[in-house]
Parts: C-alpha cells; sequence; structure tokens
C-alpha cells in the first residue's frame, strides 16, 4: 500500500511539472481591438495553459522580479511598451508580437524573437511594379533611428524589380514637410511607411497635400490613410500575426531555442485601394493584384 502511494505521488508531482513547463505569460501593452485579434490568434494555435496581463495593471510592479517569481516556460510580450517591460529577463525564452522595429528595441537579446508588424519591403515593391504606370523613382523620408535597418532593405527590394528608390532622412516630425518638397519633379510615387518620426497625424496631411499638387499617388501602410486620399496600401493581418507566434510558441516550447527561431515578418497582408485616386491619377492595379 505504501509503494502504491509513493507511486501515486510521483505521477502527481510529474504531471504538475509537465503542465508547469508549458506555462506561457502574457504581458499586454493595451486592450486595444489589435492586441486583443493577435492574442486571439495566438491562442488559436497555442493550447498551452496560458495566462495573461495587463501592463496597465501592473504600474506599481516590479515586472522583471514578478516573472521571476511565475517562472514560465515562455513570456509572450504583445506591443513595443508589454516587449520593453520584460526585455531585461535573460533567463526565460521572450516572443514579442505587434512590435515595430523590434531591432531598434532589442540588441544581443539572444532570448528573444517574435513576430514583427513590420511587412516586407518586396510585397510593396511587388505591387509597385504592377501599377500602370509604373514609377520609375519612389521617394522615402525616414529616420534612421526607426526604420535605418529596413529601408537598407527597401533598397534592395526596389533595386531588384528595377524601381530607384530615393531616400531622405529626417531626425525630427517638424522637418517632414521642408523635406517633402525635395521631392518636388524627382518621384513618381511617395512610400510612406511605418516610422513614428516620419507619420504622424500632422505630417500625413503634408504627405496627401504634396500628392495632391503633384498628382503623384501615395502608398502607405494603413488602410485609414487610403480612405484620406492615398493610393494603397498594405495592413497587417493582426489574427494571423498572432498565429505566427503561436507557431514559433510551439517550437520553443517543445525545446526549440528562441536563439535558433529569428525573427519574422508579416506573412499575410491585406491590400486595399482608393479607386476614385486610382482614376485621378490615371493609374490601374489589375484584379488579381487588389485580390492579394
Amino acid at each position: 500500500m505504501r509503494n502504491f502511494s509513493l507511486v501515486i505521488i510521483a505521477v502527481l508531482l510529474l504531471g504538475s511539472t509537465a503542465a508547469r513547463a508549458h506555462d506561457v505569460l502574457v504581458i499586454q501593452g493595451l486592450r486595444v481591438k489589435p492586441f486583443d485579434e493577435a492574442f486571439r490568434g495566438f491562442r488559436s494555435v497555442c493550447s498551452a495553459q496560458t495566462r495573461r496581463l495587463y501592463l496597465t495593471d501592473l504600474e506599481r510592479t516590479d515586472i522583471t522580479r514578478m516573472v521571476r517569481e511565475e517562472k514560465p516556460s515562455l513570456i509572450i510580450a504583445i506591443g513595443t511598451d508589454a516587449l520593453t517591460s520584460v526585455k531585461k529577463v535573460k533567463d526565460i525564452p521572450i516572443l514579442y508580437l505587434m512590435v515595430l522595429n523590434p531591432q531598434s528595441t532589442l540588441q544581443g537579446n539572444r532570448n528573444i524573437t517574435g513576430v514583427a508588424m513590420n511587412i516586407p519591403p518586396e510585397k510593396y515593391f511587388d505591387l509597385l511594379k504592377h501599377m500602370a504606370p509604373a514609377p520609375k523613382t519612389v521617394g522615402l523620408v525616414y529616420d534612421p533611428a526607426k526604420t535605418g535597418c529596413f529601408v537598407k532593405r527597401a533598397q534592395q527590394a526596389a533595386k531588384a524589380v528595377g524601381i530607384e528608390l530615393a531616400v531622405l532622412e529626417v531626425k525630427k516630425s517638424s522637418d517632414v514637410p521642408g523635406t517633402l518638397n525635395n521631392f518636388k519633379g524627382m518621384v513618381d510615387a511617395l512610400l510612406m511607411l511605418p516610422d513614428t518620426t516620419v507619420v504622424t497625424p500632422e505630417t500625413v496631411e503634408f504627405f496627401l497635400l504634396f500628392s495632391h499638387n503633384n498628382s503623384i499617388p501615395v502608398i502607405t501602410f494603413a488602410s485609414k490613410y487610403v480612405e484620406m486620399g492615398a493610393l494603397f496600401s498594405l495592413d497587417i493581418d493582426g489574427f494571423d500575426l498572432g498565429k505566427q507566434a503561436g507557431e514559433m510558441a510551439q517550437q520553443i516550447l517543445n525545446g526549440a531555442a528562441a536563439s535558433d527561431l529569428p525573427g519574422v515578418e508579416a506573412r499575410r497582408v491585406h491590400l486595399k485601394a482608393n479607386r476614385y485616386v486610382a482614376k485621378k491619377l490615371g493609374i490601374t492595379l489589375s484584379t488579381s493584384d487588389l485580390q492579394k
């Protein structure tokens, strides 16, 4: 009887350890629909026991200490603020989600990987080459501190399809209007990427005004700007971003090291075009392009 009891205890302990080994602690930066949608996508793929906490509820909490006390097998950071709050943790794998340009936040963190909100630049230029008439020169304003790495890739992507990418740097948002004016007569289109220095409510107006005054299309990353007058946008699919993160999480929980899983970008995008602007500018996109 005594041996039988010991066996039961051992089984219970092993079961508890196995369950604990698959605990996932989710730190979510904001209570907003896109983040919730990403979390829903994550949960559709990753079936591990999960606890979700909101950063707004942890204002007086030492998050690093809390994480170490929780001892999860994996941390999911949804949003830049969430990633910033946990990136000092070095002994637990961290997977980020809904973060723009994570390279600007991470330096030498081998335990961190994830899914960036960025859309691969190749997707933009693949569409641009299918425009009629196709632009020969595209203008891009950027802050090297925010999107320097991404712009280097964009230059390579443009070159691969025979488009010249003319880039101009800014260090503060107030420089954007004057910098845009330098593109007058030089470019056939403007690419407005998610750079928090370059794209603000005020500067967006200047992008669209430049587009209107010079009959030059703006290509951007969010459909709300298409509704305001941009030609087309490529939007991320938050649910699918979450699924990508869930797939990576499963690999980590099954024994893969975060350092062996390179960070990835959005694999699925939604294209939205402003047909009124396209008609006004005499630009066409094929039906097949609009369905991508």
